[in-house]
């Protein structure tokens, strides 16, 4: 596949993807339409080799693998770790402000987000809805109104002028966004049920957020950048499907993309809950412990979380000898304090895997004075003990509601994984 038909589908996805909802759906249909089969957490399951399956959790986290013809004991699980959330801003159980004539709604901050770029931009609104139709039967379904109906005007400068000289912005006062003009008080589940509800139901519930509209494109002279929203870290999601796509039916491969990593990822389908060791423990085929640490010896496990790269403005905010470039190749994530997973002997084997599709690599390690984020590597390291190493593609802009990467590192780091995948007998370092 050519690099500009990549990074088309590439876009296509990250603009059908507002929500986790609705980024979990995407990857299903991509899955489903090459030929993996969806499976319920709730059934029995019977594997065989050459099994392609996808299964979800709250349909906001997503696990899909193939069952190789390689024995788990001596092979192991060939694995990549991804999240389904971004920052944002989420609508508030009981939203409705009115005032001055404008209605708005009250919003929470999802995560670590970047506030002031949310100003003056198109916003849309997307998530899940559950609701009461007219037979007393709950359901739930994904919402998007795909168009833009909201904005967070910004302030002018006449009546601020100190806003170039260090405006903050608080959070409960400045950002909730205006929705219309209104005399009254409006009731937001009753605009949500009559655009997108049958007659008669009634919305319980939500988990909705504000997004921007504007879709992903290609920026530079040259078309070098790609710009979107959220690709922290719907671009990995992408990136990993696209891999185990490719896989070949030698080794077991899986994919998990976990909700709720830019909170902490303690929830029922974080990283730090139960559900990729659940699926492990249905892969294994096998309660003993000694079988099972065997597996997990032989297997790896490589996280991808976009990285960050070293701004040209603010060169000094990086290590002088670690600023990972746009378009550099992929990013090595390393912590002492353990907030990357990466460890020498699993670092080396990605080093070896980029060399084997001559994929350039760059390394990453925050300034000894700044603190750094974390990942849902050294989680999972942690929760199941396998060998773990902590990987991304640079960007500008993280968790701001548009963000910046190259264009070329997307599929890189696609091919690094499917060779990852595809590599044949374990990954084993031998000790000399």
């Amino acid at each position: 596949m050519e690099t500009s038909e990549f990074n088309q589908q590439l876009r296509a996805f990250l603009d059908a993807s507002p929500t986790p909802f609705h980024a979990v759906s995407s990857m299903g249909d991509l899955l489903t339409e090459a030929g993996f089969t969806q499976l319920s957490e709730s059934d029995d399951w019977t594997l065989t080799s050459g099994d392609k399956h996808f299964v979800s959790r709250n349909g906001s986290s997503i696990i899909a693998f193939t069952v190789g013809s390689e024995p788990l004991k001596e092979n192991g699980l060939r694995m990549t770790g991804a999240h389904t959330d971004s920052p944002c801003l989420m609508v508030k159980p009981q939203p409705e402000i009115s005032k001055n004539g404008y209605f708005q709604l009250g919003v929470e901050v999802y995560g670590g987000a970047l506030l002031n770029p949310w100003f003056d931009r198109d916003l849309s609104i997307a998530g899940r809805v559950v609701y009461r139709d007219g037979n007393q039967q709950l359901k739930q379904q994904l919402v998007d109104f795909e168009r833009p109906v909201a904005m967070i005007p910004s302030l002018a400068i006449h009546l601020d002028r100190e806003a170039n000289e260090g405006r903050t912005v608080n959070a409960q006062k400045d950002i909730p966004p205006i929705l219309m003009l209104s005399k009254k008080t409006e009731d937001f589940r009753t605009l949500l049920a009559e655009e997108f509800l049958p007659a008669g139901a009634e919305v319980l519930d939500y988990e909705l957020c504000f997004y921007d509209t504007q879709g992903a494109a290609m920026v530079g002279i040259n078309n070098e950048f790609l710009a979107s929203a959220r690709l922290d870290n719907l671009l990995s999601c992408f990136v990993a499907t696209q891999a185990l796509l490719q896989a070949d039916s030698s080794n077991t491969c899986l994919m998990v993309c976990n909700d709720h990593e830019e909170v902490g990822s303690v929830s029922a389908v974080g990283a730090d809950g139960p559900f990729l060791e659940a699926v492990i423990a249905r892969l294994n085929g096998c309660h003993e412990s000694q079988e099972r640490n065997r597996v997990i010896e032989q297997s790896l496990m490589i996280s991808c979380d976009n990285a960050h790269a070293a701004h040209p403005n603010y060169l000094d905010k990086h290590d002088s000898s670690h600023g990972p470039v746009l378009n550099g190749g992929p990013v090595i994530k390393v912590n002492v304090k353990q907030r990357y997973a990466t460890t020498s002997v699993t670092a080396s084997l990605f080093r070896q895997l980029c060399a084997s599709v001559d994929v350039p690599v760059q390394t990453f390690v925050s300034r000894s004075d700044l603190g750094c984020g974390s990942t849902i590597g050294p989680i999972t390291a942690s929760r199941l003990g396998v060998p773990t190493l902590d990987v991304g593609i640079p960007q500008l802009a993280m968790h701001s509601c548009r963000e910046v990467a190259g264009s070329e590192d997307p599929m890189r780091l696609t091919s690094v994984l499917t060779a990852f995948f595809n590599q044949p007998g374990n990954l084993s370092v031998e000790i000399a």
